[in-house]
């Protein structure tokens, strides 16, 4: 599990796809020789990190940070997904238009993550998906539904974050919502693509 870098010098007009991976809970520590963990996830493209959080409006929750810095979240590893031919114009572009797939009121722990948004956007960029192990609990959560929390249930229309959620070593007071911490100012949200008007990165203001 985990892993470096690696893929070798990019072909011309073709650029690297990476997921950047952070342990939301210091448990991961233990979990992670079971193959177990609770993971957040971002995609490393064109020299910015993109990745998808929870809030409470019908606006995108895709937001753009520094690769491998995203706050509250603490820095695991780097894996090579892949590579894009998309340059950099063509690639804000379709991230704009991903963006208005992923709502911040949508997000949901078990069914629709910041992890199954990176394993969507790895897999248009590149047809390759993130490795199994970023996402599993939540895997393991489907099929264990009927005995999870009431709010977190498939069947619920309730957002959730992880810092609803206490863990058995009290891990909770380290596992932060991605647009309810002290370092929000530097996320920002990207907005979905609009016929209107060009868009433009805005940020995500307390």
């Amino acid at each position: 599990m985990g892993g470096a870098v690696s893929g070798g010098v990019a072909p011309a007009g073709e650029f690297p796809v990476l997921l950047n991976v952070y342990d939301l809970t210091p448990i991961n520590n233990y979990m992670h020789w079971c193959g177990l963990g609770i993971f957040h996830s971002a995609v490393e493209v064109h020299g910015s990190e993109y990745s998808f959080g929870a809030h409470d409006y019908p606006t995108s929750g895709v937001f753009e940070v520094e690769p491998k810095n995203c706050p509250g979240f603490l820095y695991r590893s780097t894996i090579f997904i892949g590579r894009t031919s998309l340059q950099p114009s063509e690639f804000r572009d379709f991230i704009q238009r991903m963006a208005s797939e992923y709502h911040g009121d949508t997000y949901h722990l078990i069914s629709k993550n910041c992890n199954h948004f990176t394993d969507d956007l790895s897999t248009r960029l590149t047809g390759k998906p993130i490795p199994g192990w970023v996402n599993r609990l939540a895997k393991i959560g489907v099929f264990c539904n009927c005995l999870l929390p009431e709010s977190m249930r498939l069947e619920s229309t309730e957002t959730k974050n992880l810092t609803d959620y206490d863990f058995s070593d009290g891990s909770n007071a380290t596992i932060k919502d991605p647009f309810e911490d002290d370092d929000v100012e530097d996320k920002h949200l990207l907005p979905q693509s609009s016929f209107v008007e060009n868009a433009i990165v805005q940020e995500v203001h307390r």
